[in-house]
């Protein structure tokens, strides 16, 4: 199934918007990719982020890089009333990636877990290259190892989940080199394996369970990944988890 064929269901992103603040898997997530371009984008004026959904990421980068002129893109449009919202100073606009035209008008562009919703996601990397300037940056993450599928992701509406081997080989077929790669929700992966061989086996599966969690255990959570995080900093790279980081540059 194309992804961008599928019905997401309208009355996700109202409940996306009001957890991802305080869930842990968000909040987390924004503190890896703001380090990310922090450390290894070395220069942008003008950002894009494809697949804004409801703004959180961009509003994340808005508050670290105030110098930013920053654009969001989203294919459906009930995220972007609440990107708006949360990101006043952007520019938004909808946009099917795969039919992406620009060419050479953004120094950055992120991709946050929006490749594996999308079967051509070759055509979309070859669209994010032409959009950016000579020696541009492509910050992206996704779900990562085929053995961590789950009725989670086909709710989700994934297309695949990547391996690192796979994600490098298709971003340097459309003209990047990789600059940063690495896993993060890696400390997490036994609970994370444990969490879908349960939900595979549910006859009704919630889609929104993920986000039915005590307060105490979403913090200590959140607290696992931080440690993650100054791993990272530190210059280790994790090989396994449940996600992939990955920083390219547009080199030819």
């Amino acid at each position: 199934m194309k992804a961008t064929e599928g019905h997401y269901p309208s009355d996700m992103f109202p409940k996306l918007a009001a957890a991802e603040s305080t869930h842990w898997w968000f909040r987390s997530r924004n503190k890896v990719i703001i380090w990310a371009v922090q450390n290894f984008v070395k220069s942008c004026r003008d950002f894009l982020e494809i697949g804004c959904g409801t703004g959180f990421v961009l509003e994340g980068l808005s508050r670290e890089f105030p110098s930013f002129t920053l654009s969001g893109s989203e294919y459906f449009p009930e995220g972007l009333s609440f990107a708006k919202k949360r990101v006043p100073r952007a520019q938004f606009k909808q946009l099917d990636a795969t039919k992406m035209e620009e060419k050479e008008k953004y120094d950055c562009i992120g991709a946050f877990d929006v490749l594996e919703h999308i079967d051509d996601d070759r055509r979309v990397l070859q669209n994010i290259h032409r959009a950016l300037r000579p020696g541009g940056y492509l910050a992206i993450t996704v779900p990562q190892h085929r053995w961590l599928w789950s009725v989670v992701d086909e709710h989700a509406q994934h297309v695949r989940r990547y391996e690192k081997a796979d994600l490098i080989s298709k971003l340097r077929a459309a003209g990047f080199g990789v600059v940063f790669c690495s896993s993060f929700v890696s400390l997490l992966v036994p609970l994370m394996w444990l969490s879908r061989l349960t939900a595979n086996k549910k006859e009704n599966f919630d889609s929104m369970s993920e986000f039915q969690i005590s307060g105490w255990v979403n913090k200590a959570l959140e607290q696992v990944m931080n440690l993650e995080l100054g791993l990272l900093k530190i210059g280790i790279r994790l090989p396994l988890g449940g996600s992939l980081l990955v920083v390219a540059v547009k080199s030819k």
